[in-house]
């Protein structure tokens, strides 16, 4: 049995949908991915078998320029490319504040840092913290739009993810491919519905990774100065 993890962010911190064998195992919440890596590693040394976290976050900045990963994500997705943010190098990120963070990121590419992208930035610097700990080479950056565009044989959705049709596509779509979600999901049914299937599209592409299906935008990856991969997986 293979479990795997799909891990969205979300206003009560990350929300993760759990597939054992690719089919809905569970959903919770987590404060923080820390101590999602470490339940999965206490899982997998008592022959729980988590295999991967798929988190929805960008995963291994670079030392100069732009992310080739969300250049080619936004490609893909045609109108709803405005669900990519393109990441700048680590430097930017080491700013406090986004002023600080808009003229580091002219400084280094040219071009200045959206707010959009800086809102990531508590939860970035969270995740990408974790690439040091025991554990973390289970842990993989996916983008649930991607996953969606992969669901539905490479087309983007023409439907934003929280609109009623989106929504409905987006759910359609997963119990497709097996992963059906129930209608009730404990205190996880609180956290915004488009979360919840952004998780599970999280999960979807994880447990690709599992089995050795997934593929990496861009192809093959870049790597960072820890030799890590950075890339989109899905």
């Amino acid at each position: 049995m293979v479990a795997v993890l799909g891990v969205d962010a979300c206003t009560a911190g990350w929300v993760a949908v759990e597939l054992r064998d690719a089919r809905f195992a569970g959903a919770r919440l987590a404060t923080d991915v820390r101590s999602l890596l470490r339940e999965a590693g206490e899982a997998r040394s008592g022959g729980g078998g988590v295999e991967v976290v798929a988190v929805d976050m960008p995963l291994g900045l670079l030392d100069t320029g732009w992310r080739r990963a969300e250049a080619e994500a936004a490609a893909l997705l045609g109108r709803l490319r405005g669900s990519v943010f393109r990441v700048p190098p680590h430097a930017v990120w080491q700013e406090e504040h986004y002023e600080a963070a808009n003229r580091r990121c002219r400084e280094l590419t040219g071009a200045g840092l959206s707010r959009q992208s800086w809102g990531l930035a508590v939860k970035l610097r969270e995740a990408n913290g974790c690439l040091a700990d025991a554990g973390a080479d289970r842990l993989f950056e996916v983008h649930p739009e991607v996953s969606f565009w992969a669901l539905a044989g490479k087309t983007p959705l023409p439907h934003r993810k929280k609109s009623w049709a989106g929504q409905m596509a987006r759910r359609s779509l997963l119990e497709a491919a097996g992963v059906v979600l129930p209608d009730e999901l404990g205190d996880v049914g609180r956290v915004p519905p488009d979360d919840v299937l952004d998780a599970a599209a999280a999960a979807w592409s994880a447990q690709r990774i599992a089995q050795g299906r997934a593929q990496p935008l861009p192809d093959p990856p870049q790597y960072d100065s820890r030799g890590r991969a950075v890339a989109i997986w899905y």
